[in-house]
């Protein structure tokens, strides 16, 4: 068999080291993640137009649902890459297919979220996990050790994209809409029952390494979001102090985020089946709510200069709301065992200040930024704080 696969240019599929030192994305994953900025580009875009249109509720419910798949998606192949990696033709081409179903997915993303209509999203997303169902069945035939949980991953996998299609076919509207959230817990419970066949060996190191990177991209929708208010002060020379504050407001948002997120390492949270179920799973709220903040300041740029039909009150916690939710989700997930509790307490307290300040008449944008800058603020004095403690050692 070795010689066979060599003849044919491929790679047995075995399980990688889980404590390899130095693991780093490949370039193949950071392409990967390009594609995917498309998709999210998509769903901020209309979910910004939604909200400035007045379709408030539809937009934030639409924007979830196709976020949903967005989100699946990427962290399946990603913890699969994680463990399984092989990085021959074989397997950059089943990568290459699910990069193609990203683009699927994100041409019906309009009609999804406008019309509810998914059929377009739905194929994409399928595309994207038969390519996954490949991927495990191939880790099945070539790992032993490994056989048992990636034949329940192919399995759990495949059938649930067959009620995924079936659904779009075989059921009315009001059926069509409440089996999503049938068949996303179906989905969530595939890498439950996969991974108690025994544990796949990902990496912590690279794990976390990945849902950083995919967070600086969602960022680079904001500060494109921030630019082009300042875009629009230069070009229409109306309403230029206004824009100007919220493109430089953008930037120290978005500047916050990075702060809170990246202020302590995440691997070391990443030891157990369950730890990287908790960090995985409920990565979906910071996600979520970073890719929101983009269509945030697009609604606010719309408030400034006339073109929203919302209520200045809306348009406000349209940016204040996500910004609050990444803020507190961090808090959650990243920091709350990490920082002093007098320190989570200010951060909670930030959160829930810059959630209101989209209730102020004007100046929510700067004043959430200013929050925001305190809230990091609390995190730096608190790791001063904690260092000066370590450097002076035990008290005798």
């Amino acid at each position: 068999m070795p010689d066979t696969l060599s003849r044919l240019g491929l790679r047995r599929m075995t399980a990688r080291d889980a404590d390899q030192h130095h693991r780093v994305a490949s370039p193949l994953e950071l392409l990967f993640d390009l594609v995917f900025v498309v998709a999210v580009s998509q769903a901020s875009q209309n979910l910004h137009h939604l909200i400035s249109e007045d379709h408030t509720g539809q937009g934030v419910l639409a924007y979830l649902m196709v976020f949903f798949a967005v989100w699946w998606a990427w962290m399946n192949f990603t913890w699969f890459a994680s463990a399984f990696d092989t990085d021959d033709w074989l397997y950059r081409v089943l990568t290459i297919v699910q990069m193609g179903g990203v683009l699927v997915l994100a041409a019906g993303v309009h009609a999804a979220m406008v019309e509810f209509d998914f059929v377009v999203v739905t194929w994409g997303y399928v595309i994207m996990r038969l390519a996954m169902v490949a991927q495990w069945l191939r880790a099945a035939a070539s790992d032993p050790s490994s056989r048992r949980a990636a034949l329940r991953f192919a399995v759990g996998i495949a059938a649930v994209q067959v009620l995924w299609v079936a659904r779009l076919y075989l059921l009315d509207g009001t059926a069509e809409f409440w089996s999503f959230f049938v068949l996303v817990a179906l989905e969530l419970l595939v890498p439950v029952w996969g991974e108690s066949a025994g544990r796949t060996t990902w990496n912590p190191h690279h794990i976390a390494e990945r849902f950083g990177l995919f967070t600086l991209l969602l960022l680079g929708e904001s500060l494109l979001a921030s630019a082009n208010a300042l875009f629009d002060a230069l070009g229409e020379g109306e309403h230029v102090p206004e824009l100007i504050g919220l493109g430089v407001s953008g930037l120290v948002i978005a500047a916050g985020i990075w702060w809170v997120y990246f202020a302590h390492e995440q691997h070391g949270r990443l030891r157990g089946m369950s730890a990287g179920f908790r960090f995985g799973y409920l990565h979906y709220v910071i996600f979520a709510a970073v890719g929101a903040v983009s269509a945030g300041v697009e609604v606010e740029i719309d408030e400034i200069t006339g073109h929203a039909q919302v209520s200045e009150v809306i348009a406000g916690l349209s940016l204040t709301l996500p910004v609050a939710i990444v803020v507190a989700s961090s808090w959650l997930i990243l920091l709350r065992t990490r920082i002093a509790p007098w320190a989570s307490a200010l951060v909670v307290v930030g959160a829930v200040l810059i959630a209101l300040a989209g209730l102020l008449p004007e100046g929510e944008y700067a004043a959430t930024a200013v929050l925001l800058a305190g809230v990091v603020i609390v995190i730096e004095t608190d790791a001063v704080r904690r260092g000066r403690r370590a450097s002076l050692g035990p008290v005798v």
